[in-house]
């Protein structure tokens, strides 16, 4: 069964250039085949995204710009991460609730998912995500 420990950062590649960095995230960087790429971006102040889970998906967030919160819960525990920065990626397996809050101005979040969209994927009511993972175990 998926857990909150089962979440965890990802370096990606940075290359230092006098012209500017560059990063680059390729062949087994990351541990899924990306099936879809999305960004979230001028989310208005207060705005939050998020408020589900994948029952299969895996998805690999990053901040390319700006900054924001990523809520995590496992239905036991919760924690908090800070993304800010565009080589940090944090990998968040299927079975995790997530919520993002806390978007800077400009901020854009980078989404590389194991999956294309669909919707049978998605658990959106906590009350029924709590009830699966307890299924579950």
């Amino acid at each position: 069964m998926t857990n909150i420990n089962d979440v965890h950062i990802i370096d990606i590649t940075k290359v230092h250039d006098t012209r500017g960095n560059l990063s680059v995230i390729q062949g087994d960087a990351i541990p899924f085949e990306m099936k879809r790429v999305y960004y979230l971006y001028d989310i208005p102040s207060g705005g939050r995204r998020g408020g589900h889970s994948h029952k299969n998906c895996l998805e690999l967030l990053v901040a390319l710009s700006g900054s924001f919160d990523v809520i995590l819960n496992d239905g036991d525990q919760q924690k908090s991460v800070t993304l800010n920065k565009p080589n940090v990626g944090l990998l968040i397996p299927n079975g995790i609730w997530r919520e993002l809050e806390n978007f800077s101005s400009g901020s854009v979040c980078l989404v590389l998912a194991s999956d294309v969209f669909k919707e049978e994927d998605y658990i959106r009511n906590f009350e029924e995500y709590k009830l699966s993972k307890n299924r579950i175990s």
